[in-house]
C-alpha cells in the first residue's frame, strides 16, 4: 500500500510538531515545514517514527513562498495528500495603546501569514492534485483556526479576525473542492500549553486558564493533534466544511 504524504506547516514546535508526530505514527510520510531551518525543526524531523520524512522551509508571509514549499514537498515526498495549515503568528495589539505604525504592521503581517499563506498553499496544492496521475480524490486539508475566531480576542484583534477568516475560507473551499474529492475542515483550539505559551502561565494565571474548561486542565498539543489526525483520515470525509472546537468546553457556540 502506498503511504500517504502530509505537509505540516509550522511543524518545528508546539501543535505542529505534535501533528507531524501523530501523522507519522499513523503511517504518513511527513514534510515538516518551518520558516527557516533550525535545530528545533531538525529535532522534530529526526524524532518522527517511520522513514521517508522531509524538511521544507519558507516564510509564508513572503509572496511566492507557498509555491516553493509545495514544490519542495512534492520533490522530496513525491506527492501531497494531506495539508495541515498550522503555521501562524500572534500579536497583542490593544487598539487604545498600540501606535498606528505598529497597528498597521501587525495587521499586515498577520493577514499575510495567517490567511494569505494558507490560501496560497491551498491553491498550489490543488494545482498539484489536479495534475498528478491519481488525481485529488481522497485529499485532505485541515486548517488550524482558533477559539478566538468566535469568542473574540480583545487584545489581539488581528489574530481573531484572521482566524475567523480562515474558518470562513475552510467552509467556502469545502464546497468548491468537494466535487474533486477534497475534504476541507478546520479545528479551533482554545488555550494550549506549549513552549510559546508556557511563559504566560505565571502565578495565578495558570489556575485561571485551567478553570476555563470544566475538565479542569490545560490542553496539550497532542489533544489538537489527535483531532487533526482523524480529520485527515478517510472516514472523516463527511465532516468536510466542519470547524471542530477543540477547547475542552471552554467556549461553546
Amino acid at each position: 500500500m502506498t503511504r500517504r504524504c502530509a505537509l505540516v506547516t509550522g511543524g518545528s514546535r508546539g501543535i505542529g510538531a505534535a501533528v507531524a508526530t501523530e501523522l507519522a505514527t499513523t503511517g504518513h510520510r511527513v514534510a515538516v515545514h518551518c520558516r527557516a531551518e533550525s535545530p528545533a525543526a531538525k529535532a522534530v524531523l529526526d524524532s518522527l517514527p517511520g522513514t521517508g520524512h522531509a524538511l521544507v522551509t519558507g516564510d509564508l508571509g513572503t509572496p511566492g513562498a507557498a509555491r516553493e514549499i509545495i514544490a519542495s514537498t512534492v520533490e522530496q515526498l513525491g506527492a501531497v495528500d494531506v495539508l495541515v495549515n498550522n503555521a501562524g503568528v500572534y500579536a497583542e495589539q490593544p487598539v487604545t495603546t498600540t501606535s498606528y505604525e505598529d497597528w498597521q504592521a501587525d495587521w499586515r503581517r498577520l493577514v499575510d501569514v495567517n490567511l494569505l499563506g494558507p490560501a496560497d498553499l491551498i491553491w498550489h496544492l490543488v494545482e498539484h492534485l489536479q495534475y498528478r496521475l491519481q488525481g485529488p480524490q481522497g485529499a485532505r486539508i485541515v486548517n488550524i483556526g482558533s477559539r478566538g475566531a468566535s469568542r473574540g480576542e480583545p487584545d489581539a484583534p488581528a489574530y481573531g479576525a484572521t482566524k475567523a477568516a480562515l474558518h470562513a475560507l475552510t467552509q467556502s473551499l469545502a464546497q468548491s473542492l468537494g466535487p474533486l474529492g477534497i475534504a476541507v475542515t478546520a479545528v479551533a483550539p482554545g488555550f494550549v500549553r506549549t513552549d510559546l505559551t508556557e511563559p504566560m502561565l505565571v502565578g495565578p494565571t495558570e489556575e485561571q486558564v485551567r478553570r476555563q474548561s470544566p475538565l479542569g486542565r490545560i490542553a496539550a498539543p497532542s489533544d489538537v493533534a489527535a483531532a487533526v489526525s482523524w480529520l485527515s483520515s478517510a472516514p472523516a470525509e463527511w465532516c468536510s466544511g466542519a470547524v471542530l472546537d477543540v477547547n475542552g468546553a471552554s467556549h461553546l457556540r
